[in-house]
This record gives C-alpha cells, structure tokens and sequence, in this order.
C-alpha cells in the first residue's frame, strides 16, 4: 500500500501544527503577547499592501482602458459605430426596437398560422 501525495501533506501539515501548539503552550504570558502583537502587525502591513496594490490595480486597469479604446479608435475610427449598432447603443438603434420598423418583423420571417399546413 503505498501513501499518497495528498496524505503525506495533511500528515506534515498536522505534524506542524501540533509542533506549533506544543511550542505556544510552553511560552511565557509575556511571550504570547508579544508574538499576539507582532501578528497583528504583520497582519496591519500586509492589510495596507493589499489595499495599496488594489488602489494601483484600478488605476492601472482604467488607464489600460481609456489607451485601449482611444488606440482602437485611431485605428478603426467606424468600429464603434459598428459595436453601438451591434449592441443596441445608439438612440437611433432603440427608437426603431421600440417602433417596430426593425428588419426582423418583415412578412418573410412570419410563422404560417396553425391551421394552414396542407392547404
């Protein structure tokens, strides 16, 4: 029989916190809250850089996002006349949807009625 991968980790990993316990009950009070406390610092620094790196994230993605489309707009000036049309943008796209002058309810894309099969 042979251990497995994923066996020998949760083994180590039980091996680890049991060292861990074992290590923690045997400090002094005043070494307990001093590791308490410099947990929590880390646990402040760490906090602090993840919020930084969010912060430059957003700026990153919106920068990325104003280039992008001003870049595809140089390139392809009639793209996003095509893309507002596609995508029901434009007023003009959505005054014809709500009339119903739209290509789409012309005669020949009409179902026959129920009962004119055979006729």
């Amino acid at each position: 029989m042979s251990v497995s991968n994923k066996n020998l980790a949760t083994f180590l990993l039980g091996a680890a916190a049991a060292f861990g316990a074992y290590k923690y009950m045997n400090l002094s009070d005043e070494e307990k809250e001093k590791m308490a406390a410099s947990l929590k610092d880390k646990a402040n620094k760490l906090k602090d850089q993840a919020v930084a790196a969010e912060d430059k994230a957003m700026d990153y993605f919106n920068e990325l996002k104003t280039k992008g489309s001003d870049s595809f707009k140089e390139h392809m000036p009639k793209v996003e006349e095509f893309f507002n049309n596609l995508f029901g943008g434009t007023k003009a796209g959505t005054q014809q949807a709500a009339a119903g002058t739209n290509e789409s309810s012309t005669t020949e894309n009409a179902q026959p009625a129920a009962g004119s099969f055979g006729a």
